[in-house]
This record gives structure tokens, sequence and C-alpha cells, in this order.
């Protein structure tokens, strides 16, 4: 009896001893998962294209080039006026135009030169030194050009070029000799060719509104300035002036799209799930 007893046991410990590698294959063991790459921060891109229209105000310096009229004799031929010069004035402006990507936009713009002072003087046509006055107002007609220098803390750098033309009017030129009565000469108007140079740096102030800082050089061609008068020199031709401008303004684009702020997305670590092994 006690050998049948001491054979069972090692019986059971047989069979136990083969069951445990069968158990343990069926232990379940969780794939390997690959860490992917970090998500690193980077800026979303600004808007860009779209129609827009602008609105501009300036502070004007104007280069007074020059003026030359006619005298009748003796002898005949013409004169030029000894000085003179347009003091500074103001404009209003007014364009449409379309941004074509973040490096270049194009646009029509309109602006009023408000009158400008003129003062000179004249020499021998009035036997002794005369004193001129008149005043020159203008509205020139531009189709210009931007290339814009990246953005950077919403300021967006640009330098442009414009070519166009300008109605140019002068009043009537008052002619005083020293002493004497004044000689009235009405004014000339006339269109001039005119071109420009422009730079300077826009403020993005949301996705529809930008603000506008900078410097135009605008050079006008010459023409009539004034029409002859009953027993005095004339007409009057100036040279063309040579303008200055400070500009400031607004730009408002159709659509905004997207903000105009570069938005920083925010670095999220990866975290693996965790996965706790399941026994069969």
């Amino acid at each position: 009896m006690f050998n049948n007893a001491k054979q069972l046991l090692w019986s059971v410990a047989l069979v136990a001893g083969t069951a445990m590698p069968a158990a343990a294959a069926d232990i379940y063991e969780p794939p390997v998962i690959e860490t992917p790459p970090p998500v690193y921060e980077y800026e979303k891109p600004a808007s860009e294209g779209g129609w827009y229209l602008r609105g501009d105000i300036d502070y004007h310096w104007t280069g007074w080039r020059g003026a030359d009229y006619i005298v009748y004799g003796p002898p005949p031929g013409s004169q030029s006026f000894l000085t003179g010069g347009l003091r500074p004035s103001f404009s209003l402006g007014a364009g449409v135009g379309y941004q074509v990507n973040k490096w270049f936009r194009a646009d029509v713009t309109g602006d009023y030169w408000f009158r400008s002072r003129f003062r000179g003087t004249t020499g021998t046509a009035c036997g002794l030194l005369c004193t001129d006055e008149s005043e020159m107002s203008a509205l020139v007609l531009m189709a210009n050009a931007y290339a814009e220098l990246g953005t950077f803390n919403r300021i967006t750098p640009y330098v442009g070029a414009g070519i166009g033309g300008a109605h140019v009017r002068w009043g009537e030129l008052r002619n005083t000799p020293g002493g004497g009565n004044p000689i009235i000469h009405d004014g000339a108007s006339s269109w001039r060719f005119a071109w420009s140079l422009m730079a300077g740096a826009s403020y993005c102030i949301n996705r529809n509104w930008k603000a506008d800082l900078g410097y135009r050089f605008t050079r006008v061609s010459g023409g009539r300035m004034f029409q002859m008068a009953p027993g005095a020199p004339g007409p009057g031709f100036d040279r063309g002036f040579n303008v200055h401008e400070a500009r400031a303004g607004l730009r408002y684009q159709f659509g905004g799209g997207k903000d105009c702020t570069p938005v920083k997305e925010a670095y999220v670590p990866y975290e693996p799930e965790t996965v706790t092994p399941i026994y069969k």
C-alpha cells in the first residue's frame, strides 16, 4: 500500500511539471510599441492673398525745380524765375489693391494734394525785381507694385514703385513790381507724367486691418504754369517737382482668412498607453 501511494505522488508531480511550461506559454505578452518622435513647436503661416482697400494721409514737401517764361523783347526770348518755392502741404488718398502672396502686392491709388502756396521773384522782365505769388494743387493717380520683405512680430517692411500721372492746377499768378500794382496771369492746368518710389512698413492689427507708415518720393514732370496777360510776359512753364511724402494709412483686407499673428503649437509629449498583461 505504501508503494502504491508513492507511485501516485510521483505521477502527480510528473503531470504538474509537464503542465507548468504550458501554463507559462499561455501568459499574454503585449506587443512592443515604438515611441514616435516628439512634436516640435512650429508657426502657422499668416493669411495670404485677397483684395484690399486703403486710405492714406500725408504731409509733403514739394521741391520746385524752377520755371521759365516767354518775353517779347526787345530782345525776344525767355527768362527764368530768379527764386521760387512751394510751402509744405497735406494730401488725402484712397486705393484698391490685391495681395498676391506674402511677398508681393499691387494697388491703384489716387491722392489729392491740397493747395501749396508759391512765392518767387522775377527780374528784368518787370524792369526791376518783381514778386510772384500763386498756389498749386494736384490730383495724382498711380499704379503701384510692392515687394514685402517678410513679417517680424507683426511688422512687414516693404519697398515699392509706381507709375502714373498728375493733374497739376496752378492758381492765378500775381506778378507785383516793387511799389507797383500787380499784374494778374491766369493759372494753367494740365496732365503730366509722374513716377514714384516707396519704402515703409505695415503693422498687423488683426486679420482684416493693417496700419501703414512709409515714405514716398514722387517726381512730376514739367508743364504750363500760367497764361500770358495783356502787356506782360508769358506764358510760363514750370520744370516739374520733386515731392517728399511722409505717409500714414490703413488697409482693410476682405475675407481676412487666418489671423495674421503666427500661432505657436504647444509641445505635447507622447505618453504610451499602459497595457496590463492578460493571462489566458
